[in-house]
């Protein structure tokens, strides 16, 4: 029931090579990639030249484990030789995955789900429906599960970034600024559907980074086709889940027209920070009305050491700051006629994988299919390399 993954055949060129790939295996016990245990991709930050693409791997629609249904797949994980995936089915059980992910630098061998766990409230019960929207996923060295909701504006629910146990029981929760809470003024706070969409493990220390999909109210306004100044901010959290600095990441414009009633987005789906201040940005555009779904993703190389500390700043508009820089590194549009039935698919989670024979670090992606309740979506999982 799985589409079987496209593969490219690659020749070894030399003897040397092979034997180097053998000493691997016998002095690493690396029966296709070595471990990865970390966020450090070297000593420059710079070192990033570009990114490629290696294969996808698609799970079949409509697929069970253990009586839930897997979708919605907004966040990825690798941590301790483990994969972990997040649901963001926003009916219980709230949930999260373990998965069996095999490939090595020629394209995937396997993607299959091993295990399911259902996050609790804080009373270790089930979460009532659509009170939590779980979109980010990351895991702590210690086995912690680190976990974002970007809750129910329109409803008055507030979002959170959560602690639980790999067992899914509540542990802790974040201090939330009340600049990130929901707001009877209409005027202040996030939108809906726009919160805390993207978590990721700070470089060098215990600490997390989550970042806002759309800017808040008072800070400016959502991406449009034309240009706007539509900032959004990305917030420092500690490991005991205290707030720290925050700095600016300008959004694009949303990339494809389209008619007046249609709905269009463009936000940050997921950051990874890879050395200190240095990030990528996995921004996504959004247009209905299209046969090809609509997407265009972007990754981005960040850089924030110049980036004001705007944390103090109730509201943006009238302030003097610096905005982090960004350079586009990968466009999927490059690689549309790669991909099933020419789909960009809703691509919403990124984590750094295992290190590749050739020693560059490996990239993974899922798509959240939203259950394919608006219409056919793919489970898509993309296999990139990092090449420096």
């Amino acid at each position: 029931m799985l589409v079987q993954p496209k593969t490219l055949v690659k020749m070894k060129k030399n003897a040397i090579k092979m034997i180097g790939l053998l000493l691997c295996a016998i002095f690493c016990s690396c029966e296709f990639l070595e471990e990865y245990t970390g966020g450090n991709i070297g000593n420059d930050p710079n070192q990033i030249k570009e990114i490629s693409f290696i294969d996808e791997f698609v799970i079949a629609d409509g697929m069970l484990f253990e009586n839930t249904l897997i979708g919605g797949l907004s966040g990825i994980d690798y941590e301790n030789g483990k994969w972990y995936l997040i649901s963001d089915d926003p009916t219980a059980p709230i949930r999260f995955y373990t998965a069996n992910i095999e490939f090595n630098e020629s394209g995937f061998r396997d993607v299959s789900i091993n295990g399911v766990t259902e996050l609790k409230d804080k009373n270790g019960n089930s979460f009532s429906e659509d009170t939590v929207d779980p979109e980010a996923i990351r895991v702590a060295a210690n086995g912690t599960i680190v976990w974002t909701s970007e809750g129910n504006i329109n409803n008055g629910i507030d979002p959170f970034i959560r602690f639980s146990d790999q067992a899914g029981n509540f542990l802790s929760e974040a201090l939330v600024a009340p600049k990130y809470k929901f707001n009877t003024n209409e005027n202040i706070g996030p939108v809906h559907n726009g919160t805390f969409e993207g978590l990721c493990k700070a470089y060098g220390s215990n600490g997390y980074w989550v970042n806002m999909e759309l800017p808040l109210k008072q800070d400016g306004v959502e991406p449009t086709i034309e240009d706007t100044e539509s900032p959004i901010r990305i917030s420092y959290l500690s490991q005991n889940g205290t707030f720290g600095k925050e700095f600016v990441y300008e959004l694009d414009p949303v990339v494809r027209k389209a008619s007046e009633t249609a709905f269009t987005i463009n936000g940050v789906v997921e950051i990874l920070e890879y050395s200190t201040d240095q990030f990528l940005f996995l921004e996504r555009s959004f247009s209905t009305g299209f046969t090809d779904g609509g997407n265009n993703v972007k990754i981005y190389k960040v850089d924030a050491s110049n980036a004001t500390n705007v944390r103090n700043m109730d509201s943006l508009e009238g302030e003097t700051y610096i905005k982090a820089t960004k350079e586009l590194l990968f466009d999927f549009e490059s690689i549309r006629g790669e991909l099933t039935d020419g789909i960009v698919d809703n691509i919403e989670g990124i984590t750094l994988g295992p290190v590749l024979e050739n020693g560059n670090r490996s990239l993974v992606l899922v798509a959240d299919n939203n259950f394919s309740a608006f219409g056919p979506q793919l489970n898509q999982f993309i296999l990139l390399e990092l090449i420096n």
